[in-house]
């Protein structure tokens, strides 16, 4: 029997080959060539000021979190308000700083609550981050709004949102910071590697210094003998973070069909909407042309339908579990009743380019059965 994954990347094999090809042939993989290309693409794609491409989402989070941080001052115990209804690299980077997560709740949508934003702001809080969980941008211009009426900053983890546009823009046009994930399973999938894109030149500039060791290679001195020499000024600990060229490789091509492959990502969630509208919740995208990174249902016996599922040779995930769940986040004040909620229901069914209407029939079928609904 056929075995349906819940996530598959699809690569064009040849194409990317011939990427790579041309890194090798040259001895080229590091990081330069192919990063750089695949940076300005990606401004011309987005529209965004700026693209820095790194070895991770992850490695953006820190960095996005670590810039705003050190340009504006904030202290060790300054809030940032998030979500615990995400994966653990968005709150990670906000303790790799020392700062302070604040969790707000979610809504139907699975994003942030506007309301509950507005009610978990201080006078230490620094920052928002909105997390658009599946490509959706339910709720992202009203909390940008909010962010700026209180004067915070906006980190949008887009990890999910590769070709997601609000009001045929891409989004990120009016973050701070917006960060994007290109991991092997995503819309734009490289075996791993993410873009980091902040609105200020400055921390853009700042940033590739922090991710490359702290190395500033822009910077010269007057050597002992009265000459000048070239050198790297190492002015601060940095990180290894940066992107290099095979992995860029991979990005470029995915670029190339990102649309379309979106397009198709869409006609899979619609064929279930179709398919389960009226007999199963199912999590909406609105507001938005969305990448439908994700398709998520939500039921009341999820590990009996994961069993049945299973014994289909269906294989479903579950994004994500609740954050305050783990120990690094587990304080009874943060804990929010609908991220616990959805976390305990929400199932993620298979949603990559390589679904036939056959599979998302049978998905669809044994769902329904699992719920004792014809």
């Amino acid at each position: 029997m056929k075995k349906i994954q819940v996530l598959k990347p699809h690569y064009r094999v040849d194409e990317c080959l011939e990427e790579i090809k041309e890194c090798l042939e040259i001895g080229w993989t590091g990081m330069g060539f192919k990063t750089i290309d695949l940076e300005n693409r990606w401004k011309e794609y987005t529209s965004l000021n700026n693209a820095y491409f790194l070895n991770s989402a992850t490695s953006g989070l820190h960095v996005a979190v670590k810039m705003l941080k050190d340009k504006y001052g904030w202290d060790n115990d300054c809030e940032i308000i998030t979500t615990p209804f995400t994966f653990v690299s968005t709150n990670h980077a906000i303790l790799y700083e020392d700062l302070k997560p604040v969790f707000a709740d979610i809504d139907e949508s699975l994003n942030l609550d506007p309301k509950s934003i507005e009610s978990k702001i201080t006078s230490k809080t620094k920052a928002i981050i909105f997390v658009g969980i599946g490509g959706n941008a339910k709720n992202l211009l009203e909390i940008q709004e909010i962010a700026r009426k209180h004067g915070l900053k906006f980190i949008l983890d887009a990890a999910h949102m590769a070709g997601t546009r609000v009001n045929g823009k891409h989004v990120g046009f009016d973050a701070d910071v917006t960060v994007f994930s290109f991991q092997t399973v995503k819309n734009m999938p490289t075996a791993d590697s993410g873009m980091v894109c902040f609105k200020d030149d400055e921390l853009d500039k700042n940033s590739r210094i922090i991710s490359w060791l702290g190395i500033n290679k822009d910077t010269f001195s007057r050597s002992n003998e009265g000459s000048y020499k070239w050198y790297y000024d190492v002015s601060e600990v940095g990180y290894k973070y940066h992107g290099n060229s095979i992995m860029a490789s991979l990005g470029l091509v995915a670029l190339k069909y990102l649309d379309e492959d979106n397009k198709r990502r869409r006609e899979i969630a619609d064929k279930y909407m179709e398919l389960l509208d009226g007999k199963i919740k199912y999590i909406r995208h609105e507001d938005c042309e969305s990448s439908r990174h994700l398709f998520q249902v939500v039921v009341e016996n999820r590990e009996d339908v994961i069993t049945k599922l299973q014994d289909n040779q269906i294989y479903p995930g579950v994004h994500y579990v609740d954050n305050t769940y783990y120990a690094p986040y587990s304080d009874e004040k943060n804990i929010c009743e609908k991220s616990r909620y959805y976390s305990e229901r929400v199932l993620s069914l298979p949603l990559h380019l390589e679904l036939t209407d056959e599979d998302i029939e049978l998905i669809s079928k044994v769902i329904l059965e699992s719920q004792n609904v014809n």
